[in-house]
């Protein structure tokens, strides 16, 4: 992550919310947005050190952040989240879908229902029901003020990653359905609905599932040679977020070195 503290803008009047934005790619975007001019509310699960510190990076620079625990995958909690950040934040306008989880490789006739349940649970439905309660916020036809949505894909959703991830793949072949279709159905509501597919970047997710190594096995791989870093993720995050990409919606931006 880019560890320049400069000072962020001061008293801001929109607020992004970043699930699992503790750490990683999440943690990335949740400092860009804050440098942006946005309150962040740092969603996590279980990660409350690195949420708390990244709010308190965001805080001691200037800026405006609130550290909001829930699990996405469950509806109850997702609402609890909404409900803190309607009350202690800016108006929402802003949601960046982050937060996802990996599994250790397997092949899928070895893969339980109860690994499948986790991994749609959390990748897909937690997606939802976050969407969900910000479309209700932003939507202008609900008389909001628009805003923007950026779900996190992966270059597995193309390449389908067979004897590994076959799971979280088509997890994220989901997502990208649901951010063209979301995209359609708001497009006249002042919602622009992207997504960003990262390829292999250099975060602790593949510890999490099982091959610290991955990163450096598969640079190879890559046609620039080399894995991305989260900052490279977050960039395309915050610009979609923006006013700058004010034509762009139901995009989907490969973030992958060319894979």
């Amino acid at each position: 992550m880019n560890t320049d503290d400069t000072s962020v803008p001061p008293n801001p009047t929109r607020s992004v919310l970043i699930t699992g934005g503790g750490r990683g790619i999440g943690g990335a975007a949740a400092w860009l947005c804050a440098k942006a001019g946005w309150a962040v509310a740092v969603n996590y699960a279980s990660g409350t050190a690195a949420a708390q510190a990244m709010v308190a990076r965001i805080r001691a620079a200037g800026g405006t952040a609130l550290a909001v625990q829930a699990d996405v995958a469950e509806e109850s909690q997702v609402l609890e989240m909404y409900a803190a950040i309607d009350r202690e934040l800016p108006p929402l306008r802003g949601l960046v879908n982050n937060a996802g989880v990996v599994d250790l490789p397997s092949r899928v006739q070895a893969m339980s229902a109860a690994r499948l349940q986790r991994m749609f649970a959390i990748n897909v439905f937690g997606s939802f029901y976050c969407a969900r309660e910000a479309v209700a916020r932003m939507s202008t036809a609900h008389g909001g003020a628009g805003g923007a949505i950026v779900n996190l894909s992966s270059a597995a959703a193309r390449l389908g990653s067979p004897g590994q991830y076959v799971d979280y793949a088509a997890a994220k072949g989901a997502i990208d359905v649901f951010t063209m279709g979301l995209a359609k159905e708001v497009a006249t509501e002042g919602i622009r609905v992207n997504a960003v597919r990262p390829g292999i970047i250099e975060t602790e997710i593949h510890a999490s599932g099982g091959l610290p190594d991955r990163v450096k096995q598969m640079a190879p791989m890559v046609p620039m040679q080399r894995a991305g870093s989260a900052d490279e993720v977050a960039e395309a995050i915050v610009w979609l977020l923006s006013d700058a990409s004010s034509y762009t919606t139901g995009s989907i931006i490969d973030v992958t070195g060319g894979r």
